[in-house]
């Protein structure tokens, strides 16, 4: 009941931008995405530190926040043009491939063609134009709201295409590629368990390898799509083929057809990075397996005090939060007179003579382990993109009902962020 009821609000409030022209539509959409990066906190947050940690970007804090606002902007036009992509019945007003000539020769040949692309733009128009011109699948993860769901299945397969889910995307898409049909996959994702990582942005990202592997076994191109917002419109443009190698292995062809389609993508991202989702967990390394969703963030700093009693007490457990963080970006804000300490491994060392110097100008952490009396850093961190700042008390508290009698700093860790059986055991 309260599915539907979401449903018809939400069908009800954006009925009207259905009869609005896309350039107001955007013009709209830009103003509700600048209202919605204010109090959009938390993805807000996810949406800056991501920006931060893609280092091939370079971008200064005023451009960070630039950037993610105007991410805001696309996701809110993005948002408000299902209700006129529903209503449209000439997509060639709107959409124009600038170079569909080589895929529609593929696709004349009875060879099917995976089109790769990312969260671009307005992404949901590469297959409504896709479809025009060819038969065509596409991966589409379902939402919970059945309802609002079925709207929007009806939207990207009104022109003839099939959505399918992630279950069946291998089996289905092997039969359909080898069938001449075309397959649409949004791979920008991350994907912690895939086995597979890539330098996306200058930052390590797991990533589907289900392009690569459908390319090779069914000896199809991989086509890299993409697309950009225009004037009252979308212009997309693919690249040429990536054709695998039936001479080669699939274990060496599957890293290639990958880093190749991926620099594609990342570099159509720089060119606008205004245009893409910053808002999902495209660097996440944890599954869900062992730590507490609470505490799964994919950037951490830890910051050490200077008196050395208390530093020594925390820095003989570091190897702990590095376990419990084995992927992680992990960094160290640490007192300059124990730079020379031999040190886990880590993304970055940084130090400082007063703890004063610990407030930095930084969006990349999400999670903060504040393990010194120097209570602003709460506050300061809070500012920029931590979702939470966790001191030795609030650790100690969160492990205590799990605590044995005779504990270590490290069971404190362990018991406060981490899952019952998975590097700890719950006593009998």
């Amino acid at each position: 009941m309260k599915d539907q009821l979401l449903y018809y609000l939400i069908r009800t409030v954006t009925f009207p931008t259905s009869l609005l022209p896309y350039r107001t539509i955007h013009s709209i959409g830009r103003f509700l995405g600048l209202v919605a990066f204010f109090f959009m906190g938390q993805y807000r947050k996810r949406a800056l530190s991501n920006l931060a940690l893609a280092n091939d970007l370079h971008l200064a804090p005023k451009q960070i926040r630039q950037v993610a606002i105007e991410s805001f902007q696309n996701l809110a036009i993005n948002c408000l043009e299902y209700p006129k992509l529903a209503r449209e019945k000439d997509f060639s007003r709107v959409i124009q491939c600038e170079n569909p000539d080589k895929a529609n020769q593929i696709y004349s040949e009875g060879k099917g063609i995976i089109f790769f692309c990312g969260h671009q733009s307005n992404w949901e128009v590469l297959f409504l134009d896709g479809n025009t011109r060819m038969r065509g699948i596409a991966i589409g993860k379902p939402i919970k709201n059945r309802k609002l769901y079925q709207w929007v299945l009806s939207i990207r397969e009104k022109n003839g295409g099939k959505i399918i889910t992630p279950r069946n995307a291998l089996k289905e898409g092997l039969r359909c590629l080898r069938k001449g049909i075309f397959m649409g996959i949004v791979g920008d994702q991350g994907m912690p368990d895939s086995g597979y990582s890539f330098p996306f942005l200058g930052r390590r990202a797991w990533t589907t390898t289900a392009p690569a592997l459908l390319a090779y076994r069914t000896q199809s191109p991989i086509m890299v799509a993409t697309t950009r917002r225009v004037k009252g419109g979308y212009r997309i443009h693919y690249s040429d083929p990536i054709w695998p190698d039936p001479e080669s292995t699939l274990e060496s062809e599957v890293p290639r057809l990958m880093e190749y389609s991926l620099n594609l993508l990342q570099q159509s991202i720089q060119d606008s990075p205004g245009e893409w989702l910053w808002q999902h967990n495209r660097w996440k390394q944890q599954t869900p397996r062992n730590l507490f969703k609470r505490f799964r963030k994919d950037c951490i700093c830890i910051i050490l005090p200077k008196e050395e009693e208390t530093f020594n007490q925390v820095y003989q457990h570091l190897p702990t939060l590095k376990e419990i963080y084995s992927k992680d970006f992990i960094f160290l804000i640490v007192p300059e007179k124990f730079a020379h300490k031999k040190w886990i491994k880590v993304d970055d060392i940084i130090t400082y003579t007063d703890y004063s110097e610990t407030l930095l100008e930084d969006y990349r952490f999400k999670l903060i382990f504040n393990f010194t009396p120097f209570s602003p850093i709460d506050q300061h961190y809070m500012k920029y993109s931590a979702f939470e700042v966790l001191s030795m008390d609030t650790l100690r508290e969160l492990a205590q009902s799990h605590l044995p009698k005779e504990h270590s700093l490290s069971d404190v860790f362990k018991r406060a962020l981490c899952r019952p059986g998975t590097i700890w055991q719950p006593e009998a």
